[in-house]
């Protein structure tokens, strides 16, 4: 006698719910019915964003219809807003009901400005959002600028790269505006551990950019402003402010959220309350907002589902491995850092510490990005396409040789 498939629907086409797709597909098969919901038509690669303005890179678009295709599973070209947790039904904006044994939320975070009187980037800025200061640095207008990461749930990498990036752009035109850092951070990416820290301190330091850790602001006025510092309030005089945002989750109506609208999970990504729900990605109650961390979220989502569906496998929990990649004034940083694991310096190189050398190093998408272009995501070489591939080089040739 023929058994149904188990229904999963995956709410969000961004890197947790590509990543999720791509294992519940690998691991599960035809045991899921898989559905895709999401209103976007493209997958954008946002890591690559904050090159855009400088000519490093470009945050490269692929068609959410084919990633479906590529996984099995039926799209839905609309956004689940509503579920309803007893009847196992997700709603979405256009009111299509989606009946699901299994849900996975992907719905991410949405950015707010931090500050009234500053510019606000994130992955979603296209790269004329930079384009009037930089050419007012060009053009000598801009002598003092500071770039803030606000305090809360966030990623703080690329204002390390937007300040690094900028002061690049300057010396090349022949300006040296004072560039700050402000950051909560006690020190540089310290995330990473004391090696990244250490390096990247040295960075800043060749570029001339200012760090000012432990700290949070307050803007006085306006284009002109004077930054308050917090503690001590230290008062800064700049001509221009890049700010970070805040973010805040988008929980769908019927799913319980804090007060900033993020989901709590378990090690396995359940719902907190809710038997057919998980979440992964920006939207959880997670307080490090990256697409690496988002894939590892969804692939532990993932596989307890899969094992729920009847797939032969002990799901793993989500256990946080950090690996950032850093693009300077001059070249790159590769960062590797397990939180929580012990030997707290972490590891940072010129070089990659991991393959696909992406930014987003999730166990499945990354390879799966790699295969589907020409050339891989970072310049390598078209032969390297489509390779079997390790996401943590590091680790798996010491394991190899031990």
């Amino acid at each position: 006698m023929s058994t149904s498939p188990f229904r999963v629907v995956v709410a969000g086409g961004g890197v947790a719910g590509i990543e999720a797709l791509l294992t519940l597909h690998a691991l599960a098969g035809d045991r899921v019915e898989l559905t895709l919901a999401d209103a976007e038509p493209d997958f954008v690669y946002r890591p690559m964003k904050v090159a855009e303005p400088f000519a490093r890179g470009l945050a490269r678009r692929y068609p959410i219809a084919d990633m479906a295709r590529d996984t099995g599973a039926r799209l839905v070209a609309d956004a689940v807003t509503a579920v309803d947790p007893d009847a196992c039904v997700a709603s979405t904006a256009g009111g299509r009901e989606l009946r699901y044994d299994a849900l996975l939320l992907a719905t991410g975070a949405r950015s707010v400005p931090a500050f009234a009187h500053a510019l606000t980037w994130d992955d979603r800025s296209g790269p004329d959002a930079l384009a009037g200061l930089l050419g007012d640095i060009e053009h000598g207008h801009v002598r003092r600028l500071a770039f803030v990461v606000p305090p809360g749930p966030g990623w703080p990498l690329p204002a390390y790269e937007l300040a690094l990036m900028t002061a690049r752009a300057a010396r090349d035109a022949q300006t040296r505006p004072q560039i700050t850092i402000i950051t909560p951070e006690v020190a540089p990416l310290a995330i990473f551990g004391a090696q990244a820290t250490a390096a990247v301190k040295a960075d800043l330091d060749a570029a001339g950019i200012g760090f000012h850790g432990a700290s949070y602001v307050e803007i006085e006025t306006g284009r002109a402003a004077t930054v308050v510092v917090h503690p001590g309030m230290r008062r800064i005089e700049v001509d221009r402010v890049v700010a970070l945002p805040h973010l805040r989750g988008r929980a769908p109506s019927g799913i319980p959220a804090d007060a900033d609208g993020f989901v709590h999970v378990d090690a396995h990504g359940k719902v907190t309350g809710l038997a057919h729900v998980w979440a992964a990605g920006d939207g959880i109650a997670f307080p490090v907002k990256f697409g690496g961390l988002a894939a590892e979220q969804a692939d532990a989502a993932a596989e307890a589902i899969a094992q729920l569906a009847g797939a032969d496998i002990v799901p793993r929990p989500f256990k946080p491995v950090l690996r950032g990649r850093l693009l300077t004034g001059h070249g790159e940083r590769y960062m590797h850092h397990i939180a929580g694991g012990g030997g707290g310096g972490g590891e940072v190189a010129d070089h990659t510490l991991w393959w696909p050398p992406s930014k987003v190093a999730g166990r499945r998408l990354a390879p799966y990005l790699t295969a589907r272009d020409e050339t891989p995501l970072l310049g390598h070489g078209p032969g390297m396409a489509g390779l079997a591939v390790q996401t943590d080089l590091a680790r798996e040739l010491t394991a190899a040789s031990a």
